[in-house]
């Protein structure tokens, strides 16, 4: 088992973040790797790319102008495994991260990472948000494990997925040429 790295890109469109890889992602070496897990689907449909990319072409997203990283690089069965340390220096290194890069639109992927990132209690559920890192726009979308309850199927989180593509399109930047 090994921490993930991160998908780079320069000057990314969209720097996709996630709280920690699953123990699957740990064990093959590419993110959002769990067989049930419609992350990959989610992004193809919603636009963010233009073509079907599986976990084993993780490394691609940087071809669609998008960098993917997580908060903590630990593999965990469960993110409730992380400790608070782990967080909080996640958070920091998020923080570098975003201001060497300069994404146009960072998106939390999950409602809890947001909330953890900002120190939040509630925020009003997924979509755009008023803060702003290192200039970036910051956007929610729900996670897409199966066991987020909130959001239980493809369409409930397909939605999400939509209004960030069209929201990373109207967001102030240069384009990338695909």
């Amino acid at each position: 088992m090994r921490p993930l790295g991160d998908v780079l890109a320069e000057r990314p469109h969209l720097l996709l973040v996630g709280i920690n890889p699953s123990l699957r992602s740990g064990e093959v070496g590419h993110h959002f790797a769990g067989p049930g897990n419609p992350f990959w689907r989610l992004l193809f449909a919603s636009g963010l790319v233009e073509e079907a990319l599986t976990a084993e072409d993780d490394q691609r997203l940087a071809e669609f102008g998008i960098a993917l990283t997580n908060l903590c690089s630990r593999p965990t069965r469960s993110a409730a495994e992380l400790e608070p340390a782990e967080i909080e220096r996640g958070i920091r290194e998020l923080a570098r991260k975003i201001e060497r890069l300069e994404p146009r639109v960072v998106a939390f992927v999950g409602l809890g990472l947001y909330q953890a990132y900002f120190k939040h209690k509630s925020s009003g559920g997924a979509g755009e948000k008023a803060e702003r890192i290192a200039g970036a726009r910051v956007f929610v979308v729900p996670n897409p494990s199966g066991l987020n309850a909130s959001f239980p199927g493809f369409a409930d989180k397909l939605v999400w997925y939509e209004a960030l593509s069209a929201f990373v399109e109207r967001s102030p930047g240069p384009r990338r040429s695909r």
